[in-house]
């Protein structure tokens, strides 16, 4: 089809910051909307050639439902312009680019904001459903003796909340929650502690060298103090560790499994808050309006696995995504993988070089999370795949390469595969 290709102008991200520090106080939506401003201002785009704002988000706020229409309005993009929230669990970011292509192949717009945010400090804390069902009969009580009884039927039990964010990292169809999938694909593939501490290690390092070059790609927000006089400027993502050692490490206790597990707080993701925003359009309207994109989604694919082995979902879809674009790992000058856990990327490298039918061919760890992953830069589970898109992008740039695969596993059992290429 005729100017079917999806290229990627420019993107921007604030820091992506560990939940209950630094950005704790802002929600998603104000988040996303610091991203939208900071592109809109780096790209000098008229918010009025936009058709349509797509964002992820995974814990959608319930004060800012489709939160993507609250940060377009409150970024300046006009009220004509619509706006849809999409939610892929950690794919969300990668799923607001690629339903961009779609639409554009649709017919149905050619210039895109996309991306993602996520406020983990603001998922909330829930009340049990028996608890919710005593305080409308409370809400419903009309003399003084119907709310003196309805009180009375409150027990301690029903003030312990649900913490939503733990709901929210287990997967009700295996039962299993997000750690606890790392540690099954730890011992399917016999990945020792020392190995997976390494990993992270490794990540940290990369992640603190390659700071200078991950700041082109935030924008800083900015806080008010206290008092409210003066401003706080955040300007890096606060995850990467300088001190960090394989010995403290190796004090870490296992999260998931306190007998013989082997995933630590250490070995995983960071919980983070965080927010990427992506302008996306056609090949000809880049030329039209004289922008020099990043580059260009030249194929992706999704595809599910099981549940409870969700960390092995990149490898089934690079085999997705390679069918679809004939294009294998050893054709990629980088890749991301996300880092979920340590032992789910190390698993996904193991598969990768087995001899299985949906193999897409051994990962060469050269050219692999070259500037850290999650586990040194956090994930800010709605934003993330995003995130990814930006930083090979402009790594890419940097080295002058051709082409880059950013991968992901996704909870519930998915995987998604984007190659990406520059012009």
């Amino acid at each position: 089809m005729k100017n079917s290709r999806l290229v990627i102008v420019d993107g921007v991200r604030t820091p992506f910051c560990k939940a209950g520090t630094d950005l704790a106080a802002l929600g998603a939506d104000e988040l996303g909307r610091i991203a939208v401003n900071a592109l809109l201002t780096r790209t000098g785009l008229d918010p009025q050639l936009v058709d349509e704002v797509i964002f992820g988000c995974v814990a959608q706020p319930a004060d800012a439902t489709n939160i993507a229409r609250v940060i377009a309005l409150r970024a300046g993009i006009p009220e004509s312009v619509p706006a849809m929230t999409v939610q892929r669990n950690c794919a969300s970011g990668c799923e607001a680019v690629t339903l961009a292509q779609e639409r554009l192949l649709a017919g149905r717009g050619s210039i895109f904001i996309v991306g993602g945010t996520e406020s983990m400090s603001n998922i909330p804390f829930l009340f049990r459903q028996t608890t919710a069902e005593k305080f409308s009969r409370l809400s419903r009580a009309k003399s003084l003796g119907q709310r003196v009884q309805s009180l009375a039927a409150f027990r301690p039990a029903d003030f312990l909340p649900r913490i939503g964010l733990m709901l929210g990292l287990s997967d009700p169809v295996s039962g299993l929650n997000m750690g606890e999938t790392a540690e099954v694909l730890a011992r399917e593939f016999g990945i020792r502690r020392d190995e997976q501490d390494a990993f992270a290690l490794e990540s940290h390092k990369r992640a603190l060298a390659a700071r200078e070059r991950l700041s082109q790609e935030i924008c800083p927000v900015f806080l008010a103090s206290q008092r409210g006089a003066s401003h706080l400027a955040v300007t890096n993502d606060n995850g990467p560790r300088e001190n960090q050692s394989r010995e403290a490490l190796a004090k870490l206790k296992p999260v998931f499994d306190r007998k013989t597990g082997t995933v630590t707080a250490g070995n995983a993701s960071q919980v983070t808050d965080g927010a990427v925003a992506l302008l996306v359009m056609s090949e000809e309207k880049a030329k039209r309006l004289g922008y020099n994109p990043l580059g260009l989604l030249s194929g992706y694919a999704y595809a599910g696995c099981d549940p409870a082995r969700m960390g092995l979902g990149p490898v089934y879809a690079i085999s997705e995504a390679q069918s679809k674009t004939g294009l294998r790992p050893a054709d990629a000058d980088l890749i991301e993988i996300n880092e979920a856990f340590a032992a789910q990327t190390l698993a996904v490298l193991k598969s990768s070089s087995r001899s299985l039918a949906h193999s897409p061919g051994e990962i060469p760890a050269e050219k692999l999370n070259v500037n850290g992953g999650a586990i040194a830069l956090g994930h800010p589970v709605g934003a993330t795949g995003a995130r990814l898109v930006l930083s090979s992008l402009k790594e890419l740039e940097r080295r002058r390469a051709k082409r880059a695969l950013v991968t992901l596993c996704v909870g519930g059992g998915q995987g998604a595969a984007l190659w990406l290429e520059r012009n």
